[in-house]
């Protein structure tokens, strides 16, 4: 864990804030890479995942951008209650969101507060000279994050913005942007759900091979419950089995009996969780894996999948 202080705290777009942090001794904060995120640990116990929105090449800050959400869980609302001054902990940064750096072209799309991992990402190409080009869609100019940093910066001629209102940029259309897939191009995509779903699906049909599809969730959506049942675990140690009633999660009967597995998101997100699996078949409900190795079945997230066999043995 990383003591930090607020250094800053900014008002970037509507209902969006900027806050900056510093290390409370002063001392450099440890590297990260585009795409790469930190657990902020909030008052009250809450712990949410941010990415960083700064040039990876800085050691003397990090910073987010976070979106004041009313469905929040109480992560967002926490944070924009935080003013200059406060200490709080975080950990040292985590990149499930990496760049392709072989890669011979680079698309980057962002909806909304998404454009916090993509910023970074961009400034990380410009910086080496590569090939891409960044498309930020919203629904406004004023719910548009870093505008003027993106405007000014040295990669401005590579910046499209999408507005559904029109003022200041077209609407996006995805399918003649990726009508023509080449080889060693790789998209990047991060933002609301429903955005996601529209960017990935029209990749998908457009031919796009899945390895080159890259995507980071910020939350998921709800799912229905009503059609949970109750299953079993084996933890292939022990030949230890637990009952998973329809009521709780895997990772919750885990914890119950004393069996510790790393949590972060709780939504199937961010992989901290993430098991393997050594038979049965799991239920997948994560936002983490690709469809492809969802599809193998060796490993879920405790945290949100559930199972399709009676029981499931896992590497435990």
């Amino acid at each position: 864990m990383i003591s930090v202080r607020v250094a800053a705290c900014r008002q970037e777009a509507l209902d969006i804030i900027g806050i900056e942090l510093v290390r409370d001794d002063g001392a450099p904060l440890p590297a990260f890479s585009a795409g790469s995120h930190i657990d902020l640990h909030l008052p009250g116990g809450l712990v949410r995942q941010y990415s960083l929105c700064n040039h990876p090449d800085e050691f003397h800050r990090y910073q987010i951008g976070v979106l004041k959400d009313p469905a929040s869980r109480g992560g967002s609302a926490a944070v924009h209650a935080l003013t200059e001054g406060a200490r709080l902990q975080i950990s040292e940064p985590r990149n499930l969101f990496p760049l392709v750096h072989e890669a011979r072209r680079s698309l980057l799309f962002a909806g909304g507060i998404g454009i916090t991992p993509i910023l970074c990402m961009a400034e990380r190409l410009a910086n080496l000279g590569a090939d891409f080009e960044l498309h930020y869609c919203a629904r406004s100019v004023e719910r548009a994050a870093f505008v003027d940093r993106l405007r000014q910066g040295s990669f401005s001629d590579r910046v499209h913005f999408h507005f559904d209102d029109r003022k200041g940029g077209e609407p996006l259309d995805a399918s003649a942007l990726l009508s023509e897939p080449a080889e060693g191009t790789h998209l990047y995509v991060c933002g609301p759900g429903g955005f996601m779903d529209h960017v990935l699906g029209t990749a998908k049909a457009q031919g796009w091979d899945e390895a080159n599809l890259h995507r980071e969730y910020f939350s998921a959506a709800p799912t229905s419950q009503a059609d949970d049942g109750s299953f079993e675990v084996q933890l292939s140690s022990s030949g230890r089995v637990l009952q998973v009633p329809a009521d709780q999660s895997v990772a919750q009967v885990l914890e119950a009996a004393g069996v510790i597995v790393p949590l972060s998101c709780e939504q199937g997100i961010c992989g901290t969780c993430l098991t393997r699996v050594l038979e049965g078949e799991p239920d997948h409900r994560d936002l983490f894996m690709t469809e492809a190795e969802q599809a193998a079945n060796d490993q879920f997230t405790p945290c949100c999948s559930r199972s399709k066999s009676t029981r499931l043995v896992l590497d435990l």
